[in-house]
């Protein structure tokens, strides 16, 4: 089993003004929510382990996690009212967000609420987005990484938010307990950007995080594909050709999918990560690439099945 912990929050999907009204539509969502569902329709069991509200849209979120068969035995439901994310497409695809969470259920995580001991049959934990940063999850998520870490893999997308996070140097010393444990970092070009500024190369950003004790470093780049790292060798691959109805999940896509990967090819240990050959990379990059996507071309984070992934790749082999 794969334990993503994280928000889960309610996208409010926010359409062009049409006179005093702007049309919208609430989905459920969040950075590792979206994880867990993507790992759920790779076939991966998966849990959950986030704070819920106990208010409507909480009970929507619980439902959908049940729903898509997300183990929900570590959801902690919260008298706290859900976060709400507005999101507003730009004419690019690109969303626009804007976060109403203070106080809400994903950030009230404390320490109180961790599990005592985990299943053996969890394998690896996710991290992500926000809820690195704020207070007290973070310092809860913080305190499960620590404990956790050498036994289970420990996988960190920080999907960086500054809006939320607010002052970077504090979301610095807040990410830092994680990346000091992470054996496997995802992020996108624009993390590295905003977290190292515009000096640091994407290679150079792998190395950082390979000097803190990660494995495998995987960076997306947009249309223009995804690299990954290990300390002793690299890859890189396309981007896909599609056509956009949004970018909103894609990165949370290629998550789910690079873990899924390597939890189907029993590559999710310690020593496999370290083993990982230019190869190997080259698979786990067109998998992610493939996934994401197939989420781009569908409105919203609606991600793909592990069928509709591997129909993706071998339609491109036969192209070729």
């Amino acid at each position: 089993m794969i334990l993503v912990c994280g928000e889960a929050l309610v996208d409010l999907l926010v359409g062009p003004a049409e006179g005093t009204e702007m049309p919208a539509r609430a989905v459920a969502g969040g950075s590792p929510f979206n994880v867990a569902l993507g790992l759920a329709r790779q076939g991966v069991p998966v849990g959950f382990f986030g704070g819920i509200s106990q208010d409507r849209f909480g009970t929507h979120l619980a439902d959908v996690l049940a729903r898509e068969g997300v183990d929900p035995r570590f959801v902690v439901r919260s008298p706290h009212l859900s976060t709400i994310s507005v999101v507003a497409t730009q004419a690019d695809g690109q969303p626009v967000y804007s976060f109403h969470g203070e106080g809400a259920a994903d950030r009230m995580l404390a320490v109180a609420d961790l599990p005592p001991a985990l299943p053996d049959a969890v394998r690896a934990l996710t991290f992500g987005s926000y809820t690195l940063a704020v207070e007290p999850v973070g310092t809860t998520y913080a305190a499960l990484a620590e404990r956790e870490a050498g036994r289970r893999i420990i996988s960190i997308d920080p999907n960086l938010r500054p809006t939320v996070v607010g002052d970077l140097e504090r979301w610095a010393r807040a990410a830092e307990r994680f990346f000091r444990v992470a054996d496997i970092v995802k992020a996108s070009d624009e993390d590295i950007r905003i977290a190292f500024g515009d000096g640091t190369g994407l290679a150079d950003a792998a190395r950082l995080f390979h000097g803190k004790g990660a494995k495998l470093v995987i960076i997306t780049r947009g249309e223009n594909g995804a690299l990954a790292f290990t300390p002793t060798c690299e890859a890189s691959a396309p981007g896909r050709t599609v056509a956009v109805r949004d970018t909103v999940g894609a990165g949370d896509t290629f998550h789910a999918a690079i873990v899924a990967r390597l939890y189907k090819t029993s590559r999710l240990t310690g020593e496999a990560l370290a083993a990982l050959d230019a190869e190997a990379l080259g698979d786990l990059l067109a998998y992610g690439t493939a996934a994401a996507a197939i989420t781009c071309s569908r409105a919203g984070a609606d991600l793909p099945t592990a069928s509709e992934v591997e129909a993706s790749l071998s339609s491109l082999a036969r192209a070729s």
